[in-house]
């Protein structure tokens, strides 16, 4: 929106004219994507439970009633009528008041009491109290993250209040040319597994998708010097697909190099990418690395993100609208559309997709309005990518593990703290419940614990049978007791190594550092013990050399110590745990999407994987398709 007075009372205007004389609205406000509106009267707004609705069909904008200053109750009487409103089976943990923006996050544990049908009890509550009422989820698992950056936004509302107030102006207003192309550069990403990152650019904008890096290739970054994306000051707006590293780890570079834009991307893939970042941070300390960035810039990426939730059109430049759709990856895995000008052009980002469900997630969604061009990955695009199927990876994984057990070893599988981790503990746990397997302690190396308690706190991306399981205390199966947390050092790891049979699931999931560098050390000797492989290990790092037949290597301990080690241990690899679709997930995902797109760049896989995969959606389903490399740009429309 422009900042001059007349676009400004123009709109006031019009909104005015839109409600009752019974709604006194005193000023209109862009926030981001969303226009807040200020009443004095924001009781009588939210009795009438429609007026949003029809506000936002008649302004195509998204909405916020916000009080004027002084409409309020006081602090402690709209606390009292709160707790008096929602049911006590709600177990409210927290109410906050933010004065600034008129606001009351009630924090429970049971959300939708505090919503109530359709939203009834939240307006209630608005009516009687004058605060704008929001509800936050307590985590069923205590999450650090969560803690922290819900208590940091907190510190930081009034700043990002005005910074939403600069993105929305710059949002709201209106394009300076006519949308008469539309381009995309590759940054990286293209015949290479990692360093994601693509330019989405027309007359007035540039976006930016994902900022990764490249797993085992320490300096091979995106070329963010590119003519297409410099000076990153000028981009628009950012887009993040998800958290993991190969697309996350160098966002809050940019940050570093003057960018003071928004990011959009999910609430967990917000909260992840945090975690994950400092982490890299920190492991880059540890290796005597000297890290890309400070953890400031993590905290900046933070502030300056903008949630997006699965299905919601937002506008995130004058001539482009954004909606993110589950990928069925990771938690908060998103597959990003982009509606460019007046539907002049429409291109679809897939990130990272899994197209069958998962007993994490329902699979990745590729049913949308328009979509004429399509960048796409490609990771398991050769033509013999198949996977097994899951019930028979599933045996597999018993199999090992009851050998193993028999023989009194113990099973290290290096995993992602994200993702493929929570779905190995969902696998174990049933089969030790069912007897499949002996009951035995699983230990949890690295962020996988916290990771995971950051998958309790946002049950809703979840699928429905597992969220039910987590929202009942006595039913959820990640705290499960078999589970336990590896957090005393290698001292720990040493009596873990020497007890029991037993279960680790370690970081990195790619034998690129961290904890499973100790596990090797401690267990790899032994001929009893089995290395398990469920993940994909990319080219050029430790895990690959160890599949292809590695076995003398000089490892670098947690504790910075480096040692040689000889495996003996047993090496195994079981598919059908992988994030990713396999072939035939990634064709039918193409051919089922309705409508098809006319173009289709395959990226995110080696050179072998985007030929075969780019031929074939050529060969079967007649598009134009394209083996992108890096620095190339497409002009699309």
């Amino acid at each position: 929106m422009s900042t001059d007075d007349t676009t400004h009372d123009d709109l006031l205007t019009r909104v005015r004219n839109e409600v009752s004389d019974q709604l006194d609205v005193t000023d209109v406000q862009y926030e981001g994507p969303n226009l807040v509106i200020y009443s004095t009267t924001p009781r009588e707004f939210a009795e009438d439970g429609d007026i949003l609705g029809r506000l936002a069909r008649t302004l195509r904008k998204r909405l916020t009633i916000r009080p004027a200053e002084g409409t309020q109750s006081s602090r402690s009487e709209a606390e009292a009528i709160i707790h008096d409103t929602v049911p006590d089976e709600a177990e409210i943990k927290n109410v906050d008041f933010h004065p600034s923006v008129g606001e009351a996050i009630i924090e429970a544990e049971k959300p939708g009491l505090v919503i109530g049908r359709r939203g009834e009890t939240l307006r209630e509550i608005t009516q009687e109290v004058g605060w704008q009422a929001d509800v936050v989820r307590t985590p069923p698992m205590e999450s650090t993250t969560v803690s922290n950056v819900r208590n940091y936004l907190k510190q930081e509302r009034g700043e990002r209040r005005d910074f939403l107030r600069r993105v929305g102006e710059s949002i709201h207003g209106q394009p300076q040319n006519d949308v008469d192309w539309v381009r995309v550069t590759t940054l990286g990403c293209c015949r290479e597994v990692g360093r994601a990152s693509f330019v989405l650019h027309t007359p007035n904008t540039r976006i930016l998708i994902d900022c990764g890096d490249k797993p085992g290739a320490e300096g091979e970054v995106p070329y963010l010097h590119a003519e297409e994306a410099m000076p990153l000051t000028d981009l628009d707006a950012v887009v993040l697909t998800h958290a993991h590293l190969d697309h996350s780890a160098l966002l809050p570079l940019i940050f570093k190099y003057g960018y003071d834009g928004p990011i959009y991307t999910t609430e967990p893939t917000r909260d992840l990418m945090g975690l994950l970042t400092l982490d890299y941070l920190d492991v880059a300390a540890k290796e005597g690395r000297k890290p890309p960035y400070e953890s400031e810039q993590v905290r900046e990426a933070i502030k300056h993100t903008i949630p997006v939730q699965y299905g919601n059109v937002t506008d995130i430049a004058p001539d482009i609208k954004l909606t993110l759709h589950n990928a069925g990856h990771i938690l908060g895995s998103a597959i990003a559309h982009f509606h460019v000008g007046s539907g002049d052009h429409n291109v679809v980002f897939s990130g990272d997709i899994h197209y069958e469900p998962t007993r994490l997630f329902n699979g990745a969604v590729n049913d949308f309005p328009r979509a004429e061009s399509m960048i796409m990955e490609s990771t398991y695009g050769r033509k013999n990518d198949y996977q097994t199927e899951t019930a028979e990876s599933e045996a597999n994984v018993h199999q090992i593990i009851r050998e193993t057990y028999d023989q009194g070893g113990t099973v290290v599988i290096p995993a992602f703290a994200v993702g493929r981790s929570q779905e190995l503990m969902l696998v174990l746990e049933e089969a030790m419940a069912e007897g499949e397997i002996p009951t035995m302690p699983v230990y949890l190396d690295g962020m996988i614990r916290e990771a995971t308690a950051i998958h309790t706190a946002y049950p809703e991306y979840l699928r429905d049978g597992l969220r039910d399981r987590i929202l009942h205390e006595d039913d959820n199966p990640f705290v499960a007791d078999q589970f336990q947390q590896v957090d005393g050092g290698d001292e720990m790891r040493e009596e873990i190594a020497s007890d029991d049979p037993s279960v680790i699931l370690s970081t990195s999931g790619m034998v690129t550092g961290g904890p499973i560098m100790s596990w090797l050390e401690l267990l790899g000797p032994n001929p009893d013990n089995t290395l398990l492989f469920v993940g994909y290990q990319a080219e050029g790092t430790l895990g690959r050399r160890i599949q292809s037949g590695r076995r003398e290597m000089e490892l670098t301990g947690s504790n910075g110590r480096t040692s040689r080690v000889t495996l003996s241990m047993r090496i195994e690899s079981v598919s059908g745990f992988s994030g990713h679709a396999d072939r035939a997930g990634l064709e039918a995902f193409v051919k089922e999407m309705n409508p098809r797109p006319e173009r289709i760049l395959c990226v995110h896989g080696d050179e072998q994987a985007t030929n075969h995969l780019s031929s074939a959606l050529y060969q079967k389903f007649d598009v134009r398709t394209h083996q992108p490399k890096n620095l190339e740009t497409f002009r699309l429309l």
